[in-house]
């Protein structure tokens, strides 16, 4: 599942920006990473490929709120709800800004809430779909953390620190001056750097800083819950849905934790095939010594079949032979059909009696009455029997 994860620029985006991106071919794995014009931007492809905006930390500000209850995701009224409990903390008016819910919010519980410009990720995000590059989720660089993580980004003429804790996201210049706006960290908590910054970020903080790659991070932010593609952004949810289920089951069937679920998946999928096919053969062979048994006793009966193409018929046959030989009367003879009807005829007289290809057919004038009683008893005695107004048809059922 190959992935493509664009940073958005912090300035309103044009068909003329540049966006930093980086490939994966896996989804965790960073392949190549650079700059480039939307339209020049890679096109991820396979079972799963999606393109993943990534929100920059200066873009973002962070505020919890108590979600009232009867307030979800999907809620209609929302965003009113939000305007109305975040309307004295922002600077911008409610109208001009985007709320999303941090992933699985409750209501009446705390609940961190991103806000950023409108206007800015509308831009960004449709020159990614004009580019044919649409987003399948749009994700913050930084998130809220359980434990306080530092992170010095940027280049050396424009970089910045990021503290990542419990109390949210804060973004600011890697100067002396603005180090006191930081929250207060543990000594022992992460300090990690990108390449181009970690000896400023050393000297200025005092702190040893392990390295990562910016296209390590954004890969690694994307693997995230969140989605900022929440309300008016969420109009294409559907698309965005099945891209998920999409990505799901492509991170299913090539990501390196899932190998065990796949070889299980696989045994028992060849398990079920040699069950289904032993029991098929078991089947055909009940059935094949079924075929001989007849077959060999239609040959032990009658020694003169050399040939056994269809052994019932070829033994009612050979049956009808002999009986016609020996003289005998069968249930298909007009006579044996007459004997069965005169046992309990109708008292009505008879008009007509057709015999033809072993089927009786009586008339009786005017119809006659107990006809079920009549029926009944032609069937006890081995023959069909139907009334047809006035005429009785007689069949035979079963060979003698």
């Amino acid at each position: 599942m190959s992935s493509l994860a664009v940073l958005l620029p912090l300035a309103t985006a044009t068909a003329q920006t540049e966006f930093a991106y980086a490939m994966t071919p896996d989804g965790r794995t960073a392949g190549v990473h650079a700059t480039a014009l939307a339209a020049l931007l890679p096109q991820p492809t396979g079972a799963g490929a999606e393109v993943i905006a990534i929100a920059p930390a200066a873009a973002i500000s962070w505020h919890k709120v108590d979600l009232p209850r009867g307030t979800h995701a999907g809620s209609p009224r929302l965003r009113a709800v939000l305007e109305g409990l975040m309307e004295d903390r922002l600077l911008d008016e409610p109208d001009s800004v985007h709320f999303a819910l941090q992933p699985a919010a409750r209501p009446g519980e705390p609940t961190w809430v991103a806000v950023c410009d409108r206007a800015w990720l509308r831009a960004a995000v449709s020159v990614l779909e004009a580019a044919q590059r649409p987003a399948t989720r749009i994700v913050p660089e930084f998130t809220p953390q359980a434990d306080p993580v530092l992170y010095a980004v940027g280049e050396a003429n424009d970089a910045h620190v990021v503290a990542c804790g419990p109390n949210g996201v804060m973004s600011v210049p890697l100067t002396p001056a603005a180090l006191p706006l930081l929250p207060l960290m543990e000594p022992d908590a992460p300090h990690i750097a990108e390449p181009a910054v970690a000896a400023l970020a050393e000297q200025i903080l005092q702190r040893k800083f392990s390295l990562q790659q910016a296209a390590t991070r954004w890969l690694a932010a994307a693997q995230s819950g969140w989605d900022l593609a929440q309300m008016e952004f969420a109009s294409s949810g559907r698309a965005r849905t099945f891209k998920k289920i999409a990505g799901g089951w492509a991170g299913i069937l090539h990501a390196p934790q899932w190998r065990p679920l796949r070889w299980a998946a696989v045994l028992l999928v060849a398990l079920n095939l040699i069950g289904l096919n032993a029991w098929a053969w078991k089947e055909r062979s009940s059935l094949d010594a079924k075929r001989q048994a007849i077959n060999h006793a239609l040959t032990q009966t009658f020694p003169n079949v050399k040939v056994v193409v269809d052994a019932p018929i070829q033994m009612e046959k050979e049956v009808a032979a002999l009986r016609q030989a020996a003289g005998a009367s069968s249930s298909r003879d007009l006579e044996t059909m007459l004997g069965a009807l005169a046992v309990d005829a109708p008292a009505e007289p008879l008009a007509s009696i057709d015999y033809s290809a072993g089927s009786l057919r009586a008339r009786f004038a005017p119809p006659p009455s107990g006809q079920a009683r009549v029926a009944s008893t032609l069937k006890a005695a081995g023959f069909g029997a139907v009334w047809q107004v006035d005429t009785l048809v007689v069949t035979p059922q079963a060979a003698p």
